[in-house]
């Protein structure tokens, strides 16, 4: 068995993906809706964003379906459509279903159109932004999405964790054999990174948290409490205060915190903290907003790639820092973590394993994972 440097064994990515679809139909998503589902996680994976792939397939989503936040069974109800525009509401299902027609829809409608928008309100966590994103750059159109989340995130001068983690996120197609893809949150780190370091037992760096005092937090682990309890937040892009321009970051969250809600006219903010007044959990309510631009409705598919392009490869040949001997541009790291794992497999950790382990068992699936042999 193929171990990669930290130890973890790597798993064929056939196993993880029946493992995972099988798994999410036992917990009552139909079989097609497992597979979107599935795809989603595993595309994390492939890409190396290990804190979005199957280290969250339990606890952000089997764990919630078992605590009834989370509807296995996605009814999608079309709130109003034009042409270029839709808008549905999940019914707190599936977000990962709901976004993936809800791409299909616009996709569609862009290529018939040459741009078209969707928003989706009473969703749930939708996996990796960029997932969505590509669906649109596959087609050779231009993919944007962004979705609120938990409130996480402080405003500038601020301590109250107010908005998510609130990815903008893009994917443009290019005549490499990469798309541009820049799928990052507007927070220095997003909670889902924090979670993988606490599963490693491994400190957050310094300036990324600030308790309600001011003060920074490093301890993954009571972070991820602090989170939730309202004791600490989030620092922007940029960081805390105006010095290194942390008000860009905490103004383009609010761009996706009001994208993500008012075209839909949803939940917002502290709304979106699980949480029912009484302290017993609910489903999160999240938006999410999609747009696909089709190139061809400007001055064409080859041109827009050319030219796309052509901007890489000159950025990533620009003058090196000292020391550095590689300039990467965005969607570039995803596309190399691939080739590296493709052949190798999905590197799985101890306390995913274990989480495979029990959902296996309580649903009686009949999977022997290579690290049991």
């Amino acid at each position: 068995m193929l171990y990669d440097s930290q130890n973890r064994p790597y798993v064929p990515w056939n196993l993880i993906h029946d493992f995972m679809r099988d798994a999410f139909m036992a917990y009552g998503l139909p079989k097609e809706d497992a597979e979107i589902c599935t795809d989603v996680l595993m595309e994390s994976d492939r890409r190396g964003i290990e804190s979005h792939g199957c280290n969250r397939f339990k606890p952000i989503y089997i764990d919630r379906i078992e605590a009834g936040i989370l509807y296995p069974t996605t009814n999608l109800e079309i709130l109003k459509e034009t042409p270029t525009t839709v808008v549905m509401d999940a019914h707190d299902g599936m977000g990962m279903v709901a976004s993936y027609k809800a791409m299909e829809m616009i996709i569609e409608k862009a290529k018939k159109y040459g741009m078209a928008g969707a928003a989706i309100r009473n969703s749930s966590h939708y996996g990796i932004a960029g997932y969505w994103a590509m669906m649109a750059s596959k087609q050779g159109l231009l993919g944007i999405t962004g979705t609120n989340a938990r409130p996480s995130i402080a405003p500038t001068f601020g301590v109250d964790n107010m908005m998510g983690t609130n990815p903008l996120t893009f994917a443009f197609p290019t005549d490499e054999e990469f798309p541009f893809v820049l799928d990052c949150a507007t927070s220095i780190v997003q909670r889902g990174k924090i979670e993988y370091w606490a599963r490693k037992g491994e400190p957050t760096p310094e300036g990324a948290v600030i308790a309600r005092d001011g003060s920074t937090l490093t301890d993954s682990e009571e972070i991820l409490k602090k989170l939730v309890s309202g004791e600490a937040a989030l620092a922007p892009l940029g960081g805390e205060g105006e010095k290194t321009a942390g008000y860009k970051g905490y103004g383009y969250a609010a761009v996706v915190e009001i994208l993500s809600a008012a075209l839909q006219g949803g939940s917002f903010m502290k709304a979106l903290l699980g949480f029912e007044p009484d302290g017993s959990k609910r489903p999160y309510h999240l938006g999410h907003f999609f747009f696909a631009i089709d190139p061809e409705a400007f001055m064409g598919l080859e041109t827009f790639k050319k030219t796309t392009g052509d901007i890489l490869r000159a950025l990533r040949a620009s003058s090196k820092a000292p020391g550095q001997d590689r300039i990467y541009t965005a969607g570039e790291k995803e596309w190399i973590a691939w080739q590296e794992r493709k052949d190798k497999g999905v590197p799985v950790g101890p306390a995913v394993q274990k989480e495979f382990m029990a959902v296996r068992d309580a649903k009686k699936l009949p999977y022997t994972f290579p690290w049991e042999e």
